[in-house]
C-alpha cells in the first residue's frame, strides 16, 4: 500500500475494515456512541427547523419504506430516513463530538449508517463496524483539514460527507477502488459555513441532512461504477486548496488500524455548544467551592481559545434558544442561575432578566496555555470578581464527557431518556427498553425498526 495516496489509503481501511479488527473496548464505545446518538435524534421531534426538514425530504421519498425515520415512526428510504435523522439529531447540541478534530460524528455517521443497514439487512455487528469505519474517517478528514478550515467551515458538514459514504459505503461492500471514488463524489459535495451563527439561521441542521445524503448518495452511486476524484482531500484543486491554509496530510493515515478515534470521542454533557463547556465546568466548580450564588458574581472571564473566538464571538444578543447555545454568557448564565445547562433551561429562561444580566458580566479573553492545548485539550478556565470584591479562579482540564471523565452507561441511558421525554420521542419505559437492545445489538443478526 506504499504506492498509495494517503486518501487511497483511508478509503482502503474503510472498505476492508472488519469486525475482527476493532477492538471489543472500541465496539463498546460505538454502542455507547448509537445511544446517545438515537437520544439525540428523537430530541428534535417537533423542532421547526428539523420538522422543516423533513417535510421537504417525505414529500421526495416513498411513503413508505425499510430505512426509520425515528422521529416519525415511519420508513422510507435509505437517503430519506439518513437525511432528516441527521438533521434530526444535530438540533439539541447534545450529539457527541472529537475534540482534536472539532467534528461531530455520530450524525453524519450513525444516520446513514442505520439507514442502509436497515435498507440492505445487514446485522448489528456489521453495523458497529459501518460506523468505526465512518468515525475514524471522519475523523482524520477534520484532522487533516485543520483549525483555518473550522474557522470559516462547519467541520461537520464537510468532513461527514466523507465519514457518511465510509460508513455507508462499508455497508455497501465497496471495494477498496470503489470507496475511493465514493470519498471523491462525497468530498466534492462537502459543504457548511458558519455564518448562519450570526444572525442565528436554520443551516446547521442543514448542513448534516445534506452531508448525510451526500454520502450515501455517492456511495451507492460508486456501486454502480460511477467515478470520483482519487485525489479530492490533496489534490490542487481539491478540499485542502479550497478549504484550508494548514492541511496536514499526514494526519488522514495517522495510526490507522492502531490508534482508535472512535474512542476518543467525547459525549456532550450541557445542552450547548462544545466550546462553552469547558468554561461552564469551570464556572460550576469555582460556585461550588467557593460557596457563591449568581448574584454573588460582579463579572465572569472565561480564557478560551480561538476558535471559540471565531464561533461564540459573533452571538453578542441571541434572539433564539438554539442560537443562545452559542453565546458563551447565556450557557454561563444558565449554569450560575439554575445549576445546569439542559434544554429546559434554555426553553424557559434564555431571555429572562437575570439570564440576560448575567450574560452580559461574562466576556471571553483569549488564553495562550488554552489556545496552545486545543484542539487536542479543551481546557476551561474563568476568572470571577465577586460582589465584594474578591478575585477567583478556576480550572478544568477535562470537561465533562471527555474520555478521561467519560459518561458511564448509566448516565448514558438517563441522558437518552431526558432527551426523549424533553420532545415526546419517546417515553421513559420504550428509552429504557431501546438502550438495552443497544447494550445488545452486537448479536443481532439483522437491523430491524428501533421504535414501535
Amino acid at each position: 500500500m506504499n504506492d498509495l495516496t494517503a486518501g487511497e489509503r483511508l478509503a482502503h481501511f474503510a472498505a476492508s475494515l472488519r469486525a475482527s479488527d476493532v477492538p471489543a473496548a472500541v465496539m463498546r464505545r460505538a454502542e455507547d456512541l448509537l445511544l446517545d446518538w438515537i437520544g439525540s435524534a428523537l430530541a428534535g421531534k417537533g423542532a421547526r427547523p428539523v420538522e422543516s426538514i423533513a417535510r421537504f425530504w417525505l414529500a421526495q421519498g416513498p411513503g413508505d419504506g425499510p430505512s426509520e425515520v425515528l422521529i416519525h415512526r415511519r420508513g422510507s428510504s435509505p437517503i430519506v430516513a439518513a437525511a432528516i435523522n441527521a438533521a434530526a439529531s444535530h438540533f439539541a447540541e447534545q450529539d457527541d463530538v472529537h475534540n482534536g478534530s472539532v467534528f461531530h460524528p455520530a450524525a453524519v455517521v450513525f444516520a446513514p449508517a442505520l439507514a442502509v443497514a436497515q435498507a440492505l439487512g445487514r446485522s448489528g455487528r456489521e453495523l458497529l463496524t459501518a460506523a468505526v469505519a465512518g468515525y475514524e474517517v471522519g475523523i482524520r478528514v477534520g484532522e487533516f483539514l485543520g483549525r483555518t478550515h473550522y474557522k470559516v467551515f462547519h467541520t461537520t458538514g464537510t468532513a461527514g460527507t466523507l465519514a457518511a459514504a465510509a460508513a455507508a459505503g462499508h455497508l455497501l461492500r465497496l471495494t477498496p477502488q470503489q470507496m475511493s471514488h465514493a470519498f471523491g463524489s462525497a468530498g466534492t459535495q462537502s459543504a457548511g459555513l458558519w455564518e448562519f451563527l450570526r444572525e442565528g439561521a436554520d443551516s446547521k441542521q442543514l448542513h448534516c441532512a445534506h452531508a448525510a445524503a451526500a454520502g450515501l448518495g455517492a456511495a451507492w452511486l460508486a456501486a454502480d461504477g460511477f467515478t470520483g476524484a482519487s485525489r479530492i482531500l490533496d489534490g490542487a484543486r481539491g478540499m485542502a486548496a479550497g478549504m484550508s491554509s494548514d492541511a496536514d496530510p499526514a494526519r488522514l493515515t495517522d495510526g490507522l488500524g492502531t490508534r482508535w478515534a472512535t474512542a476518543e470521542t467525547s459525549f456532550k454533557f450541557h445542552a450547548s455548544c462544545r466550546h462553552t463547556h469547558p468554561a461552564a465546568d469551570a464556572l460550576q466548580a469555582l460556585m461550588r467551592e467557593a460557596r457563591l450564588a449568581a448574584n454573588d458574581i460582579a463579572q465572569v472571564t472565561a480564557r478560551v481559545h480561538q476558535g471559540a473566538l471565531d464561533v461564540l464571538g459573533p452571538v453578542t444578543d441571541p434572539q433564539t434558544v438554539h442560537q443562545s447555545k452559542f453565546s458563551m454568557g447565556t450557557v454561563l448564565a444558565m449554569v450560575a442561575l439554575h445549576g445546569r445547562a439542559g434544554m429546559a433551561e434554555f426553553d424557559a429562561h434564555f431571555r429572562d432578566e437575570a439570564a440576560v444580566a448575567f450574560r452580559d458580566r461574562v466576556r471571553m479573553e483569549l488564553d495562550a496555555e488554552v489556545d496552545a492545548a486545543y484542539p487536542a485539550r479543551w481546557i476551561g478556565k474563568v476568572e470571577v470578581t465577586t460582589r465584594d470584591g474578591r478575585h477567583l479562579a478556576a480550572r478544568v482540564d477535562e470537561p465533562k464527557g471527555d474520555p478521561g471523565n467519560t459518561l458511564s452507561r448509566p448516565e448514558l441511558e438517563d441522558k437518552a431518556v431526558r432527551l426523549a421525554l424533553y420532545s415526546g420521542g419517546a417515553s421513559e419505559a420504550e428509552t429504557r427498553a431501546l438502550a438495552q437492545r443497544v447494550w445488545q445489538i452486537a448479536d443481532a443478526p439483522v437491523l430491524t425498526r428501533l421504535l414501535g
